[in-house]
């Protein structure tokens, strides 16, 4: 049986001004998702049918239920957070 096993990084702590980047890459982790979905053939429905391929989630990331963004943000901090545990650093460059 498959069990997950993701790389531990609740000892990273971000940085606030990786915090604030967080909530625009859960929008383009949606936006992602959302382009891949309409890619296959998936539209918008009132409720998810897997048979129709209509989900309700194919909304703006400002209309999705905050447990979906929920989602795309907690996806966002762990890969910054994974990605910092590796030892690379994340700077902008102005």
């Amino acid at each position: 049986m498959y069990r997950p096993m993701p790389a531990d990084v609740e000892d990273i702590r971000l940085p606030e001004e990786l915090l604030e980047l967080t909530e625009e890459i859960a929008e383009n982790v949606h936006e992602v998702w959302a382009e891949g979905r309409i890619r296959d053939g998936w539209t918008y429905g009132p409720v998810r049918d897997s048979e129709r391929k209509e989900t309700p989630m194919l909304v703006p990331y400002d209309q999705l239920p905050e447990s979906e963004k929920d989602f795309d943000r907690n996806t966002a901090l762990y890969t910054l957070r994974y990605v910092i545990k590796r030892g690379y650093k994340i700077s902008l460059e102005k």
